[in-house]
């Protein structure tokens, strides 16, 4: 089959089962129900896929509004609030505050299947038929997170044990413990952030403890950018002897988007369980291949509390995979940042995993954060550094300096700052922090 065709099947299917969806919304979702009768829209109206562009998009304020409105879970319910038996919440580090998420079993056994499909695509392996592959051995899994309402790694470490992996928590634990947990059940999938992952290189060199002697040889990351920027992915994978595997999914919308064992650099949104499209931010005009885009979303498998259309605020770039896989929409460099997180200094537009693409490339830096000062017309930007104990902090910043000068083309103060002064992240970082704003 042609990539057209391909793509022509795989829309049909996916209209198939987005009626299904609608179908159950247009019957017992009191906020969908509301939405599009104010939009003037049929649900059971889509045949085509200019029937689905009709749709209305839905935004995280109006999800939010809804909760608040109809304390404590909102009204985007499908079912009767007790068929639920699942709750997640958001971190809420884009709005401040979280969304509350529920889910029936027929959700959850959907996410599960998502993360089955992941778990084929990096080429992890399961431990019970008919997941298992002949003569592979089992992956002994470690999730290094605190097992909080956040729904990522709930989601990552029910599904590995339902395939058979031997899944280890990690909450409740210290660094220090995590690794020798790790160390001593010779794990060999590591389930954390990006930045959970540096800091356990950061603290396994501390101890003099050799991480590529380990077991481990898949770091899948999620949360959180940072997979895909080129420094943290060198040293995660230099440091574990690993290959390091993005993911990206988000609670209110379910597992996403996975790297492929055969393309690294990119993620493959899962066409099969997702609507994607990739929007000029602020419109809705489909951008094209090498440009960047609103990724916005619509699941299939999750009925009783969808979302329709949903703007992400994560911004992407639509690209080509090298193997392509059931012709899925790939997304270059995995996510690019969000677009409300975008900086404005003086002329310069910028994303903070730009900036953190050129600081981690000094293997010095401990950690950092980005300060924005807007209390002038022109916003200021403050780069601080925590260099490691052994580093002359004045000569890394002149240094991290010259090349964010060089690469990004404008010049910023970059400041050391005393060791041990910025916080540490176990989950999603929070390194952007703004100033001046009323």
């Amino acid at each position: 089959m042609s990539d057209q065709s391909d793509r022509t099947a795989l829309r049909r299917k996916q209209l198939r089962t987005l009626r299904r969806v609608l179908a159950a919304v247009a019957t017992g979702n009191p906020f969908y129900a509301r939405k599009l009768a104010d939009a003037g829209f049929v649900p059971l109206s889509v045949r085509t896929w200019d029937d689905y562009r009709r749709l209305p998009f839905t935004s995280k304020a109006e999800l939010a509004a809804d909760q608040l409105a109809h304390p404590p879970y909102g009204s985007n319910h499908s079912e009767p609030i007790d068929t639920f038996t699942r709750l997640h919440q958001t971190s809420g580090t884009s709005t401040g505050q979280p969304l509350r998420w529920l889910d029936t079993e027929t959700n959850w056994n959907w996410l599960m299947a998502c993360w089955r499909r992941t778990f084929r695509m990096m080429g992890l392996n399961a431990g019970r038929p008919p997941y298992r592959r002949p003569g592979a051995s089992r992956e002994l899994a470690f999730f290094a997170f605190s097992y909080g309402p956040f729904l990522g790694f709930w989601t990552a470490f029910e599904a590995a044990a339902g395939v058979g992996m031997l899944t280890f928590p990690g909450g409740g634990m210290t660094t220090t413990a995590r690794l020798k947990f790790l160390l001593d059940h010779k794990a060999t999938a590591l389930f954390c952030t990006p930045t959970y992952a540096l800091h356990l290189c950061d603290v396994a060199a501390a101890e003099g403890i050799d991480l590529s002697a380990s077991s481990v040889r898949a770091v899948v990351v999620a949360g959180e950018p940072g997979g895909n920027i080129p420094a943290t992915r060198t040293k995660v994978e230099s440091t574990f002897g690993a290959r390091v595997f993005d993911h990206y999914g988000l609670t209110e919308v379910g597992p996403v988007a996975c790297e492929s064992a055969a393309n690294p650099g990119g993620l493959f949104v899962l066409e099969d369980h997702f609507i994607p499209e990739v929007l000029e931010p602020g419109t809705d005009r489909e951008v094209g291949v090498g440009e960047v885009g609103e990724l916005v979303l619509t699941n299939l498998g999750r009925p009783d509390s969808p979302v329709l259309r949903y703007r992400t605020g994560d911004l992407v770039r639509v690209g080509t995979p090298t193997n392509p896989v059931n012709g899925w929409l790939y997304l270059d460099g995995g996510v690019i940042g969000r677009a409300d997180d975008m900086i404005h200094v003086r002329g310069n537009n910028l994303y903070p995993s730009a900036i953190e693409a050129v600081v981690r490339r000094f293997p010095e830096v401990a950690e950092f954060r980005l300060v924005v000062d807007d209390s002038g017309p022109l916003a200021d930007l403050r780069i601080e550094v925590e260099p490691d104990p052994s580093a002359d902090g004045h000569r890394l910043c002149e240094a991290i300096g010259r090349a964010v000068r060089d690469e990004l083309l404008f010049r910023t103060a970059v400041v050391p700052v005393p060791v041990g002064t910025l916080p540490r992240f176990e989950m999603k970082a929070r390194r952007l922090v703004r100033t001046g704003r009323t």
